[in-house]
């Protein structure tokens, strides 16, 4: 089992790097995001409540999640003051 999405935040804002790929997909559901479609490697989300918000496109580097897409999933928690919840 894979770390709480809570958990997952907190490593992400100390390194960007080394973020399991699963755990970021939880902490991107975690925040009010669902998984719209899944082509290749690309999985894309977009938030059903708030049509305003961007949509993620997210893709894996092996088992780890690219370190500029947690940036910027990072960037949309911040800006967008996104809760999250377990």
């Amino acid at each position: 089992m894979g770390r709480r999405p809570s958990e997952t935040l907190e490593q992400a804002r100390r390194s960007q790097a080394n973020v399991r790929f699963r755990d970021l997909c939880r902490l991107v559901e975690a925040i009010g995001y669902v998984q719209r479609r899944q082509s290749g490697s690309h999985r894309v989300f977009t938030h059903p409540k708030r049509a305003a918000l961007p949509m993620i496109n997210l893709q894996s580097d092996g088992a780890t999640a690219k370190p500029y897409q947690v940036r910027q999933v990072l960037r949309l928690i911040d800006e967008h003051n996104l809760e999250v919840t377990s």
